[in-house]
């Protein structure tokens, strides 16, 4: 149980692993995620899953070594176990048919977007997907989603792949083009998430994003994922974790995320000289 089956790096430090665990991916839906623990003094990490097979009783988690626990992620291989795999948490994404659905994911957030696209699109919705990254080579599962997709745009920051800009951009330029769009999923760094609302927003296009604050039980039970939501606080492991971006307070949602990072990145730095210093030794 637990047992990665499947490892694939898709760009610089981005990692896809396919995970053992037959229960979760029965019951999983769309939108969900699991709370990941590598080892016994390992940190809880939230993580979505990015694709299930019930069958062969699967999960696919994708993630972007951004500090020391999912640098040590990064490091694990076939037939690893990890300790534990908790899940599916959060609440599924709500899918109806809406009529055109557009899917906008930035960075790593494609891998949170892919399975929502998946399902809009079996709803029976037009989907427009954009996806985007810095640069050509951190784009990750474009054709994936041009599967699950009746339109694919990409976006790269540098102009090295697609169109030259955020995705963002290519959104207003949708909505400028007169495109009907009864729906949009934004899912990505906080800034493209809170940019993405801004173009919505005078439009009144339902908006949906994806939070990824700081969470350690999944259960709703210590308070530190709490977001503001139309002047209301929310646990995101629990009420979320989407929610109408239009009423998010993306401020103090920056605020709680950078309570930490000096710590974090102390931690991320001691371990890279830790292995160093065993690589040289």
């Amino acid at each position: 149980m637990n047992r990665i089956v499947e490892r694939e790096q898709l760009s610089e430090k981005v990692h896809r692993i396919v995970v053992e665990t037959p229960r979760v991916a029965k019951k999983r839906k769309a939108g969900q995620f699991v709370l990941v623990r590598g080892h016994e003094r390992g940190e809880r990490i939230p993580l979505t899953i990015a694709d299930a097979d019930p069958v062969r009783g699967t999960i696919t988690l994708i993630f972007q070594e951004v500090g020391k626990t999912t640098a040590l992620l990064g490091t694990l291989e076939v037939g690893d176990i990890l300790l534990d795999v908790v899940g599916p948490l959060g609440q599924p994404t709500h899918i109806e048919k809406f009529g055109t659905a557009v899917a906008v994911g930035g960075g790593i957030g494609v891998a949170e977007v892919y399975p929502i696209a998946r399902a809009l699109r079996e709803a029976g919705n037009a989907v427009v997907s954009i996806i985007g990254a810095r640069t050509k080579s951190l784009v990750i599962l474009e054709e994936e989603m041009r599967e699950v997709s009746d339109e694919l745009l990409v976006a790269t920051d540098d102009g090295s792949y697609g169109h030259h800009g955020f995705v963002t951009h290519v959104l207003q330029e949708l909505i400028d083009e007169g495109r009907p769009i009864d729906f949009v999923i934004a899912v990505g760094p906080v800034p493209m998430m809170q940019a993405a609302c801004e173009v919505t927003r005078p439009h009144r296009i339902r908006t949906l994003v994806s939070l990824n604050p700081i969470m350690v039980d999944g259960t709703g039970m210590c308070g530190g994922c709490r977001v503001q939501v139309g002047g209301e606080t929310k646990f995101t492991c629990v009420d979320g974790p989407e929610f109408d971006g239009h009423l998010v307070d993306f401020d103090e949602l920056v605020k709680r995320q950078s309570m930490y990072v000096p710590l974090e990145k102390q931690s991320y730095e001691c371990y890279l000289e830790e292995a160093a210093r065993k690589h040289q030794g």
